[in-house]
């Protein structure tokens, strides 16, 4: 199963190393039809679903990438550390994601995906470049820090 398992691994870390949004047809390649799919802003079910969230992800971020730096294999899981980018510069201070996080990749025995959860700090990385919100965040941390 091992080696079975790692060839999975590395198909879906390809997979989401060189996606590009006409790739978005091909999610069933992946993922199996009702797939779940969460992260700190979404947690949706089933293909058009999952679809729709990394529509989202192309609309709002024009050069996203997704590089994958280690993985780590236990049974039908992988968990996978990753690092995504936008360095979009529009001229007028838009968002500049540099994104660190973990992923925790459930697989059936087919080899697709049939959960996919994302675990990454938003308030590190979207809210304290929001000049509204990034004020409060650095007043909370000031005050629980030790």
């Amino acid at each position: 199963m091992n080696d079975v398992m790692e060839s999975w691994a590395r198909r879906y870390a390809g997979f989401f190393t060189h996606l590009k949004e006409t790739d978005l047809n091909r999610l069933g390649e992946v993922f199996a039809p009702d797939a779940r799919f969460k992260d700190p802003f979404n947690d949706v079910s089933g293909l058009d679903q999952i679809e729709m969230v990394f529509r989202h992800m192309f609309q709002n971020c024009p050069a996203p990438r997704f590089y994958i730096h280690a993985w780590a294999l236990k049974d039908n899981t992988a968990y996978f550390h990753w690092r995504f980018t936008d360095r979009q510069d529009d001229g007028v201070g838009g968002l500049r994601l540099d994104v660190d996080g973990m992923s925790r990749v459930l697989f059936n025995e087919s080899g697709l995906v049939i959960t996919h959860v994302d675990y990454w700090d938003a308030a590190e990385y979207l809210y304290e470049q929001i000049p509204v919100l990034s004020s409060a965040i650095r007043f909370v941390k000031r005050r629980i820090s030790a």
